[in-house]
Order: C-alpha cells, then structure tokens, then sequence
C-alpha cells in the first residue's frame, strides 16, 4: 500500500511541475475564454482568445472520449460560426497538434453575435458541440475585460495528468434511498453441498493416489479403493485345502469327462454323461478361481504393498463435487467399518448466514435482499437469494440467523469465513448518489470533488448515507447534475496538497 501510495504522489508531482510556472505579467498576458461542454461521447475543453473581428486566434480545443476518458488521438476538427443572416465561416485542423488537442486558427471577418458549433470526425467517433452564441468584437480594445472572480476555490488538474492517470467523471443523479442494516455472518456450505465418505467394510486401503486435502474432485471421482480381509490367520490354511481340493476334483472332472466322450463315440454310453462330466469340470475350475482369489484377498489385507491384478477392490467414488476439506486415507492402513475418509464441500454455491439482532425480528420480513462485504474487497457483492429466516434465538449472541445463498464461482469465500452482511430494506424516496469510489478522506472528513471546468475543480464535503453496490447516497454536499470526478479523486486530493500549482502552458 505504501509503495501504490509513493508511486501516485510522485506521478502527480512529476506531472505537475512538468512546465515551470512563467513569469508573465497580467498586463503582457492576453485574455483569454475558457469553456466546457459535454455530450454523451466526448468532453470538449476549449480556451480561445476573445473573437475579434478581422483578427486571427489559436483555439486550443482539448477532446476527450467519454468511453474511456482517454484523448482523441486522431480525427479532424471543424469550429463553425454562424452568423445571424445564416452565412457560416469554417476554421479546421486536420489532426490534433498532440493527442488530445487540436489546435484550430480562427480569424472572423465580422463583428457582432454568432452561434459556435465545434464538430469532431474522427475514426469510430462524430460529435458535435452546440456552444450557443458568442461575441465577435470590433477591434481589440473592445474585447479586452477582466475575469470573473471564481465563486469557489479550485484546484488545477490538467488534461494532460488526467489522461495520463486512471481518471474518469460521472454525473450526480438520484437513486432510490434504503434503509441498510448490517450484521456479521459466517460463511457455511450449503444443504446437500457437503458430503462424508466412509469405509463400507473393515479392510486395507490400497489406492496409492489419494487426492489431498484442499483439491478439486468432481462428482463421480475415483478416490480409494479397499480390499476386505480374511476372517483370520487361521483360515489361510483351509483356503489352501480348498484350493487343493479343487484342483484334485478338476483331475478326477477331466478324466471323467474324456471317458464320458469316448464311450459316446463307440456308441457305448449316453450324451448326458458327458454333460455331466464337462459340468463338474467347470465346476472344479470355478472352485480353483475361487480359491486362487481368496488366497490372493488375504494376501493383499496384509501385506503393505498394492493388491494383485487378479483381486478387484472396492472403489470409493466421490459422491458430489467439490473440494477435498479432510483426508484420512493412507494407502496400505487398516480402516475399522464406518470410519469417516473424506469430507467434500461442494464450494461453488454456499450459504451466508447472518446474525441479526433479535430487536430487528418484528421486521425483517422488509429486508429481502442483501449485500456481502468480504475483508479487503473493495464493493459489496449482491447475494443470490434468501433461504430461510431462523425463529430460533442464540442465548449468548442474542441474534437469529437468516440465511442467503451466494455464488463462490471463483471461490473466493472460504468455508468458515467471518464476513459482514448489509440487509437492504425497501426502496424509498429518490435522493443523489454518488460513486463510492468518488468519495475520499480528507483529513477524516468525506469530500468529492466536483468538476467545475476542463480542469477546474472544487472540493465538496458531503455527509454520507447508506451504501447500496458500488454508490453510496449523499444526504448533503453535492446536487443532481453536477458532475464529479469518480475515479482518480485521490489524485486531485494529491494535486491540492502540493506546494507546487501547475502552470498552464499548453503546447498546442
């Protein structure tokens, strides 16, 4: 933070004291107009000398693109006056002398009242300024006057720091005012978005790829396999009996079956005989398989190493999807029946539960929606939806839970996370609204500041009201239509302090 903060000042020192102030007497100073005029494409800054008749005079017309805030680098500019008898002279410039500022030479050849237009062809933007009717003086010493004394202290902010800087404005306008309530609340998963996975049997686990603690699984997931044990030490034994027995009966199954066929090709016995014969072959050779994989089983249950590819384990599946918050699975450990392995979260939708006091029980049924402010995030996030209001209050908190579900897509809410929640109460009466980006702290006081010129502004203190998104309403301090610098005011705070004031000297 400190290192963002040494880079802004030193940004808007460097820009500031890029021109020295000149010393030039206000007598050797010739006058000159200042105007400001917006539309909803471009901002127009315009500085002339006053129109003489006969006398020719650089306009520096300064253009910037509303959209971004950013120069018009490119176009052609026309500035049109139009006499009352409806004759129009035109001055153009073809390109801007420097992005963002045309430079436009304009020398009338008639005195008396015309309408100025200011038009902008540029590529992917036309716009026009209508700048009502201006006086063209007969001759210089008519047009010589002084400056109006300015009803507010300004601060100098030039066009080329705010295009140079993360700047941009905003007009004030009016936004239906409620009554916000905020409470702590706590992060919890959702209904049916947390799942256990437990042993079905006692056995050995044998997966050798256990996702771990904190990884993504997805439903269906391969996440251990167990194998069961023999009964005991004791049954090896008669496994191996079984298996020999089986083997033996295969023999005596196999010679049966060869007699059976040939005594069936002499015409000496019947088919049936040798039906039976290859039935107790297969039989045999089903009791051996048998044998071989539960030897195998009892194998594999203790040793510590995987199990042979002859012997299918349990496959343990992940039953939702989500994210692996505990793991007990160690490949080769011996787990008991019903012992807890994994536990998923399903983390892309949660809950946020909100501790309201049990003063605001009689009417929280007028706070519908609400806001989630998570630490060091920088604009609440709407929630989702309601879920539920509890009836039930905690005797140590003395508050009741409502509960609204919130979307955690990019997973930026943990699971257990403390945050603070903002209730927002019906909508009432319309009053202005302001970015809270636009609001700064000076000096423990909340002020905007108001674009008075191109680059005149004025600090407003405002008291605040409630915060809904990303405005906050402004109870006192600024009117609707006024326009106020939303991005980049902490820069002109900056600029306001310094000990140094920019001069104006335009190179155009």
């Amino acid at each position: 933070m400190k290192s963002n903060y040494m880079w802004v000042v030193c940004a808007v020192s460097i820009l500031s004291s890029c021109r020295p102030s000149p010393v030039v007497s206000k007598k050797d100073e010739p006058h000159k107009e200042a105007l400001t005029h917006w539309t909803t494409k471009t901002e127009l800054f315009l500085e002339y000398p006053p129109l003489t008749a006969g006398v020719k005079g650089r306009f520096a017309v300064h253009l910037t693109n509303l959209q971004t805030f950013k120069p018009v680098a490119a176009g052609r500019v026309e500035v049109t006056l139009t006499s009352q008898d409806g004759s129009a002279e035109v001055f153009t410039a073809a390109a801007p002398s420097r992005p963002g500022i045309f430079g436009v030479d304009v020398s009338p050849k008639h005195s008396g009242e015309v309408q100025m237009r200011i038009s902008i062809t540029s590529p992917g933007l036309t716009d026009r300024h209508d700048l009502g009717a201006v006086r063209v003086y007969a001759d210089a010493k008519s047009a010589a006057h002084e400056d109006e004394p300015a009803k507010e202290e300004t601060v100098a902010f030039l066009k080329e720091q705010q295009w140079a800087l993360d700047f941009a404005t905003e007009i004030i306008a009016e936004r239906p005012a409620r009554e916000v309530l905020r409470v702590p609340g706590e992060i919890s998963p959702r209904v049916g978005g947390e799942a256990e996975v437990t042993a079905p049997f006692t056995g050995r686990l044998v997966s050798s790829a256990s996702p771990p603690i904190g990884s993504a699984v997805e439903k269906g997931q391969l996440l251990a396999a167990i194998v069961s044990p023999a009964s005991g030490p004791s049954e090896m034994p008669a496994l191996e009996l079984a298996k020999t027995e089986a083997e033996a009966a295969l023999l005596l199954a196999r010679k049966e079956r060869q007699r059976a066929e040939r005594l069936l090709s002499a015409g000496a016995g019947p088919a049936r005989k040798v039906d039976e014969a290859r039935f107790a072959e297969q039989t045999a050779e089903a009791r051996i398989a048998a044998a071989t994989a539960r030897i195998a089983q009892y194998k594999a249950s203790r040793e510590a190493s995987g199990y042979p590819a002859t012997l299918t384990p349990f496959l343990l599946r992940a039953p939702i999807g989500g994210l692996i918050t505990e793991a007990h699975a160690a490949s080769g450990a011996q787990v008991e029946s019903g012992a807890a392995l994994f536990k998923i979260i399903d983390a892309d939708t949660v809950y946020v539960s909100a501790m309201v006091p049990e003063s605001e029980l009689p009417r929280i049924a007028q706070f519908r929606e609400a806001e989630l402010e998570v630490p060091g995030g920088q604009v609440p996030r709407r929630l989702d939806r309601l879920v539920s209001v509890g009836r039930m209050v905690d005797p140590t908190t003395r508050t009741f839970r409502v509960i609204y579900e919130a979307s955690n897509t990019g997973r930026s809410l943990a699971i257990g996370q403390t945050v603070f929640a903002r209730l927002l109460g019906q909508r009432g009466k319309l009053q202005p609204a302001a970015p809270v980006s636009a609001v700064v702290d000076d000096g423990g006081r909340p002020v905007v500041f108001v674009q008075l010129e191109g680059e005149a502004f004025v600090r407003r203190p405002v008291k605040l009201g409630p915060v809904e998104g990303v405005y906050v309403q402004i109870a006192e301090g600024i009117k609707v239509g006024e326009r106020i610098v939303s991005r980049g005011a902490y820069l002109i705070r900056l600029s306001a302090m310094s000990n140094q004031v920019p001069a104006h000297g335009h190179v155009h």
